[in-house]
């Protein structure tokens, strides 16, 4: 199997990294505290985690604002 260069894994992780930028910003979260930002990821981590039916819900809202089936 052909491996990754460590600058093809370099390029991979900015652009997710890009990616995931951009979906806070769509949420309308540009200028929260990075603070604010980071506790509720964690929080909506533990959320997840525990709650199907919340993971459902939260994905029809997501798929809803992307006007697709999103991810």
């Amino acid at each position: 199997m052909h491996q990754m260069s460590s600058s093809e894994a370099r390029k991979k992780d900015t652009r997710e990294k890009i990616e995931l930028g951009g979906l806070i910003a769509k949420a309308g979260l540009r200028y929260e505290k990075r603070a604010v930002l980071l506790g509720a990821l964690i929080e909506l981590g533990q959320r997840l985690k525990a709650d199907d039916a919340e993971r459902m819900r939260l994905a029809a809202l997501g798929a809803k604002a992307f006007g697709n089936n999103g991810e």
